[in-house]
């Protein structure tokens, strides 16, 4: 880790002198210096030039399988995209927490407060108290920073922008404040609790894994607390494919709601049977035990727990594939958990946007362009809007881009993303 003024950093990232450290991070990419330009530029706008900087950055995150596995302790196939966030950071003498963002309110606290505000929930400055919060709890130090932030991260697209900024303010507190000795796995469990508790968004715990890891990974959630974390090999352009996501134009913003209602349906189904989580109920009780079940519970439960079962044996299925080089497996798995998506887990419809319909339209359009070749499309993270993801063969990724864009009436809608190796990472600049 190294502190440099704003003004020296940006004068060795334009002689290319980070360009060996930066350019792993970033697969195929030519112009991967602008972001920490644009980062620094805003630091030494809003907080002066000559303090001494700290440059960290963390991935967005696809998911690649495991369609809402990761909340009933299941397994779950995610890679860290290069897609990022980018912060300029400067420590401060006191507990005092700034962060400005472009596209995102300013955060201004005071870390020595650790307990989750109510006001706050919802927002930026929740996260920021939150990662702090589960740093102290693990024994880590904690400071106050000033910190400039840089997203390429759509928020609300379904790219996990809100486990991005979380990681990325653990790893800029695991540089600053404790040598970087907290674990990638200790800093997916804080941006976690920092979402569920002090954000109070329920979710799993996928997203900030896979932005912690970084690579292609799959976890088993089996014990949250120690989850099995496998890296895997995997160059989708080597194998002849590309992965897109294409933004279908609604936001995830507004649809805790949609997003509470499967852990919790899913939940209620585990308690019928006995257990706390699926992933604990015997699947044979549950085909036993449906038409009690069903009156309980109802219908849309049921379906969505269906989905789960199939869901959480073919993460593992998909991973496997992967492993073995086979592409054409994963892509065959990869239109199952689609399908499974939109009949079973049903999170491809927003419930009250009365005529929106772009996640149907974007994998309708996906399917037209898709379905006679050895691609694939489904639904991409927690569904109802966002993204959804496509893997194309090589020589209709121009076409399926080109046309995608032409169909959603967005030049920007459909982007190849590429996958990350590494995940929360502090620029080192030696």
């Amino acid at each position: 880790m190294t502190l440099r003024t704003a003004p020296a950093w940006a004068r060795g990232l334009a002689r290319g002198e980070a360009d060996a450290e930066l350019a792993p991070l970033y697969p195929g990419e030519a112009d991967f210096r602008r972001n920490y330009l644009e980062a620094l530029d805003a630091f030494s706008a809003a907080f002066g030039a000559e303090r001494p900087v700290l440059l960290a950055s963390a991935p967005g995150r696809t998911e690649l399988g495991g369609n809402h596995t990761d909340h009933q302790r299941g397994r779950v196939l995610a890679a860290a995209v290069s897609l990022d966030m980018v912060a300029a950071v400067s420590p401060r003498g006191d507990l005092r927490a700034r962060v400005r963002s472009k596209g995102m309110p300013d955060v201004d606290i005071d870390l020595s407060l650790l307990t989750p505000e109510k006001a706050e929930q919802g927002s930026s400055a929740a996260l920021v108290r939150g990662v702090a919060a589960g740093v102290a709890k693990l024994g880590g130090k904690i400071g106050g920073f000033d910190a400039a932030l840089v997203s390429r991260i759509p928020v609300g697209a379904g790219l996990s922008s809100s486990a991005a900024y979380e990681i990325l303010i653990g790893t800029v507190l695991n540089a600053l404040c404790n040598g970087g000795s907290l674990a990638p796995v200790q800093l997916a469990r804080v941006g976690h609790a920092a979402e569920n508790v002090y954000f109070n968004k329920p979710c799993g715990m996928m997203d900030q894994t896979a932005c912690a890891e970084g690579g292609v990974v799959a976890i088993d959630f089996f014990d949250p607390e120690k989850p099995l974390v496998e890296k895997i090999a995997c160059d989708f352009r080597a194998l002849g494919y590309r992965l897109f996501i294409t933004n279908a134009g609604g936001s995830h913003a507004d649809l805790t709601d949609e997003y509470a209602a499967i852990p919790r349906e899913m939940r209620a189904i585990a308690s019928l049977l006995g257990a706390e989580h699926l992933r604990f109920a015997d699947e044979r009780a549950f085909y036993d035990e449906l038409p009690r079940l069903r009156r309980t519970a109802g219908d849309r439960a049921i379906l969505r727990a269906m989905h789960f079962f199939d869901e959480n044996r073919r993460a593992k299925r998909e991973a496997e594939a992967l492993k073995a080089g086979n592409i054409r497996e994963f892509a065959s798995l990869m239109r199952e958990s689609g399908a499974s998506s939109e009949l079973l887990l049903q999170n491809i419809y927003p419930g009250d946007r009365g005529q929106e319909r772009g996640v149907a339209l974007a994998l309708a359009a996906s399917q037209k362009l898709l379905e006679k070749s050895a691609g694939a499309w489904r639904v991409h993270g927690g569904g109802f809007a966002g993204t959804i993801q496509a893997l194309v063969p090589e020589a209709l990724a121009d076409e399926y881009m080109e046309t995608m864009n032409a169909w959603m009436n967005d030049a920007h809608a459909c982007r190849p993303v590429s996958i990350r190796p590494v995940g929360g990472y502090a620029l080192r600049g030696g």
